[in-house]
């Protein structure tokens, strides 16, 4: 049973060689990722800027979020 065992594994490794060397000639084609993955990215992070900065500005916040000089203590009640 061992040389049919020996037979068997050298056949599978041959066969995961000859697929190996197929892929490697291969010519690589671009995916839809591969073409426009990045300037997705870059538009997406323009959009989020953007947006968030049209957000924050068109907001009446104050940036000193510090009640000094803005909240007066009251008189003490006895």
């Amino acid at each position: 049973m061992f040389p049919v065992a020996r037979a068997a594994q050298s056949l599978v490794a041959r066969g995961i060689q000859h697929t190996a060397v197929r892929q490697a000639h291969r010519k690589h084609e671009a995916t839809f990722h591969d073409k426009y993955g990045t300037m997705i990215l870059l538009g997406g992070a323009a959009m989020f800027s953007s947006v968030w900065g049209y957000v924050f500005t068109k907001l009446k916040m104050e940036w000193g979020f510090s009640p000094i000089g803005r909240v007066t203590p009251t008189e003490w009640r006895e």
